[in-house]
């Protein structure tokens, strides 16, 4: 099932992208100028945008390793995975677990591009990459049942992806939806924005990614809590991604405006 789903789509080079621009946050190079246009535009608005795409990549990292050291869990569903930056999510499952099967998930056709990267993991282990929408989950669980067990447990990756769907454009459903066919003992690991920590600068760096044609949606601690309801929260619940179990990675220079949680799903 090695890079599934439509053929490769025209890039279009005329419009911001979310993933190329949070590459150029990170300081990748998969990006073009109309994308590094808007991250200094952002930038410029919100000083913390940069630190905030590193230190949710740093929650992805630690996050994953938690999961798979600590809960047993092997397989993975990473959906909204975004231009590859190392170590990617698989090579951090598999180095603990090394026959771990990690499926990741996007529609962007640059990461389709990427996807040989990818798809380089441990001999003993899985990974593959299905192109498709976040916001047509069903789709994805079939595809993703190739390659994944959802008789078994299942970590759900949710990064920074839920700011881009509003409510009304089916947040919750999707959300639901995907938690609904995981297995017991399964769990969500969710990061998305929030305007809690410093709302004026959120809302102006919402502003630039409308004027990019982008729409982001910040939520509130109340708000980020309704995608687990069900779930049982892991310590220390719903914080800044910076705040997730940093370990040396603490950094001094205060919360970033991404909350970020794992939830389990109960055991029968």
């Amino acid at each position: 099932m090695a890079g599934t789903g439509p053929d490769i789509q025209y890039i279009d080079t005329t419009r911001p992208h979310p993933a190329r621009v949070y590459d150029w946050f990170l300081g990748g190079k998969d990006n073009y100028p109309v994308d590094e246009q808007l991250g200094r535009q952002i930038a410029a608005i919100d000083g913390g945008a940069p630190k905030a795409a590193r230190a949710n990549r740093a929650f992805m990292r630690r996050t994953t390793r938690a999961l798979a050291a600590e809960t047993g869990i092997r397989q993975f569903l990473d959906i909204g995975t975004g231009i590859p930056t190392e170590p990617n999510l698989h090579q951090i499952a598999q180095s603990v677990i090394p026959d771990a099967r990690v499926v990741y998930v996007d529609n962007d056709p640059i990461v389709l591009a990427h996807a040989g990267a990818l798809l380089r993991g441990t001999p003993e282990g899985v990974t593959e990459y299905v192109q498709a929408d976040a916001r047509d989950p069903r789709s994805i669980l079939e595809r993703a049942s190739g390659v994944l067990d959802f008789g078994r447990p299942v970590a759900l990756s949710l990064i920074a992806l839920l700011h881009f769907v509003a409510d009304e454009d089916g947040a919750h459903d999707l959300v639901t939806t995907l938690v609904d066919a995981l297995a017991p003992g399964s769990a969500l690991v969710l990061s998305t924005m929030t305007a809690d920590f410093e709302p004026e600068n959120v809302q102006r760096g919402i502003a630039a990614y409308a004027a990019g044609g982008v729409t982001l949606v910040a939520r509130s601690h109340a708000e980020v809590g309704t995608f687990f309801q069900g779930l049982d929260l892991l310590e220390p619940g719903i914080v800044s991604v910076a705040d997730w179990r940093p370990g040396s990675e603490r950094a001094d220079d205060g919360p970033v405006s991404l909350y970020g949680a794992v939830g389990r799903k109960p055991s029968l």
